[in-house]
């Protein structure tokens, strides 16, 4: 067997899923212009679903253990209601104030992988959470306008932020035991369920909105993969911290698809985000989350 990643490794792999999850935010704003956002989560998921089955089998069909499912039909219920409130902010608010919004996110993990996990909140990561956060605001220009007719879409984008850390701490728990490739095969299965009676009553897709779909499996696919692996090396709180590249992410997706200028206070939040994650990098890689460990 391979020697496992080291820390910064690990962080670059979840830095490489974050970015991905962040470019499936960059089509669902382009897609949901023509298409329900009800049918672009049950799609987004019939398509992972499909890609992750393909990989499953690949894999040599792995067991599904019935000691697994409680965590993650818990989880995939969390992503099904996440996806389908960010989303819904998402067709409302720019990519990056959007993305700004959920940031909370990063800085409830601590707190949750205290209750569940028994992780210490170690002042580093905390710390490094908070620069995080401050490059996030450099980059934005401040605090986002949260007022008007917009807060329907704000309070739905803040909910879903939520739901992701406590996504992420059943990840953490789970990655060890079960293996990348059964969490991304139920990650997808799962919200692919609970959406299907409201994704069939939507208005179907257009053939492009079908390729786009597919591409958000794939993609998808790929950024689960990814931070399943990584969470297996580093702690939830620590991974946390790289959840902040997605402004980053959602700048150089904007700029490249959107035509949305980069302004200067771009790159020094970046510059400040690049810090908090390295800072998060630094120390000795923790043990890998024990087999069996639940929440």
């Amino acid at each position: 067997m391979s020697a496992p990643p080291s820390r910064p490794a690990a962080l670059i792999q979840c830095t490489l899923g974050v970015g991905a999850l962040c470019g499936i935010d960059a089509i669902v704003k382009h897609v949901a212009i023509d298409h329900a956002i009800l049918t672009i989560s049950f799609g987004r998921y019939l398509a992972g679903t499909l890609f992750a089955l393909i990989v499953w089998v690949s894999a040599g069909r792995p067991a599904i253990r019935r000691a697994m499912l409680p965590a993650h039909l818990g989880r995939g219920i969390l992503i099904a209601v996440m996806a389908s409130l960010f989303y819904f902010g998402l067709s409302r608010l720019g990519l990056a104030e959007t993305i700004t919004i959920s940031f909370i996110a990063p800085l409830l993990v601590p707190p949750l992988a205290r209750l569940f996990l028994g992780e210490s909140m170690q002042p580093r990561f905390v710390a490094a959470g908070g620069l995080g956060f401050v490059g996030v605001l450099v980059t934005t220009g401040g605090i986002p306008d949260l007022g008007g007719d917009r807060a329907i879409a704000v309070a739905a984008v803040l909910l879903s932020a939520a739901l992701y850390a406590g996504a992420a701490i059943i990840l953490r728990a789970r990655a060890a035991s079960d293996g990348a490739v059964i969490v991304t095969l139920l990650a997808a299965a799962v919200p692919m369920l609970v959406l299907a009676p409201f994704g069939l009553a939507a208005p179907a897709p257009t053939l492009a909105g079908v390729g786009w779909l597919l591409a958000m499996g794939v993609i998808g696919n790929i950024g689960v993969q990814l931070m399943s692996r990584a969470y297996v090396h580093v702690e939830a709180q620590a991974a946390a911290v790289v959840e902040f590249a997605a402004l980053p992410f959602a700048a150089l997706f904007g700029w490249a698809f959107f035509a949305e200028p980069v302004a200067l206070r771009v790159w020094i939040g970046a510059a400040i985000i690049a810090a908090a994650c390295l800072w998060a990098a630094r120390g000795e890689r923790p043990a890998a989350a024990a087999p069996g460990e639940v929440v």
